[in-house]
């Protein structure tokens, strides 16, 4: 072999080689830098789905009127089968109305096919200008009504409790609605129960064509909670007529506050309160209803109410840390009920 000769020829086709392999390392390293970008979003996309997952599912639902899509509203075999006890205690029930010839009638017959045997019904309207007053004759006997202009919804259930008798009382709105089995189940447990004087229980919450869109899980009574927020639904609320007596009646200078006034004086007074494991009653969402118009409203007459029983005024922050720890047993509640754990 000559000596002079390179050990390697470099010819046309080893610059090729070369000119190649360079080419696909920068097109591998392109690819594994899109690789990594890819794996990064997806990642990053987990994450977030993750978080919306466990957001939707640990956040509280109270307040929240739209959960999830419309759905048809079903109950428990055993709503349908309650009893109520012997002798059965009068409980009166009194419907303010005001223009919901919509719903009025969904909410006498929720009251109406409780078939509860010593059942006062009293709807007391504010002198409506649309169908109300033909569907309340329609129910004939099963409902008695008066029709006179009033100075609000305060003064229309004192009004039509004014007259009224009965050992269990409570109010419904004109577009709410109990559910099937309600009346006995809570006349028995104050039969059973006769140191508790103020029931409430948990809530579904429908749309303005009576479908199902959330529901409010709550956790047991809590009387500091309510010196700082009303978290108490309406329409499952019942009491004892020695309640109403020793209050007086609904403060009628309240406009929307009117429930939570009632509630914080009959615990000062010293009335004893029960949340029970049932879902007692239907708040129906619409766009015309009070809740939705009164914001305004609302706001002062419940900075008023604190003031009055927290003794100060307080701060929004102060009102979402006080919050907190109720906040928490409804999450877990909730939860509990959605496994399902317990039943209601």
């Amino acid at each position: 072999m000559n000596r002079d000769q390179p050990a390697f020829k470099e010819t046309g086709d080893a610059i090729d080689l070369h000119g190649r392999v360079d080419a696909l390392e920068v097109k591998l390293a392109r690819v594994t830098r899109d690789l990594l970008e890819a794996r990064s979003q997806i990642w990053r996309l987990e994450r977030r789905t993750l978080w919306g997952i466990l957001t939707h599912r640990f956040t509280p639902q109270l307040w929240r009127h739209h959960q999830y899509p419309p759905r048809r509203l079903r109950v428990p075999a055993w709503y349908l089968s309650a009893t109520p006890p012997e002798p059965a205690p009068v409980i009166a029930i009194v419907t303010p109305s005001l223009n919901q010839g919509d719903f009025i009638a969904h909410t006498i017959d929720s009251v109406l096919s409780q078939d509860y045997p010593n059942l006062t019904y009293h709807v007391q309207d504010g002198h409506s200008h649309d169908r109300t007053l033909e569907t309340l004759k329609r129910f004939g006997s099963g409902v008695s009504y008066a029709c006179s202009r009033d100075q609000g919804q305060a003064h229309a259930i004192n009004l039509g409790f004014s007259a009224a008798t009965g050992d269990i009382m409570g109010y419904l709105n004109s577009d709410d609605m109990l559910l099937p089995g309600t009346l006995a189940y809570v006349a028995t447990f104050f039969m059973k129960n006769p140191n508790v004087d103020i029931v409430y229980g948990h809530r579904v919450i429908v749309d303005e064509h009576g479908d199902e869109v959330g529901r409010w899980v709550l956790p047991p009574h809590d009387d500091n909670t309510l010196k700082w927020v009303d978290f108490v639904p309406q329409e499952t609320l019942f009491w004892r007529r020695r309640v109403w007596d020793k209050l007086g009646g609904f403060d009628e200078k309240f406009q929307f506050a009117l429930d939570w006034d009632f509630l914080l004086r009959a615990q000062a007074n010293g009335f004893r309160f029960a949340r029970l494991p049932r879902f007692l009653g239907c708040f129906r969402v619409h766009d015309v209803q009070k809740t939705a118009r009164m914001n305004d409203v609302a706001e002062r007459e419940s900075a008023r109410l604190r003031e009055q029983y927290l003794r100060r005024k307080v701060e929004p922050k102060e009102i979402d840390r006080a919050l907190r720890p109720y906040l928490r047993r409804h999450v877990f509640f909730f939860r509990l009920y959605k496994f399902p754990l317990v039943k209601y």
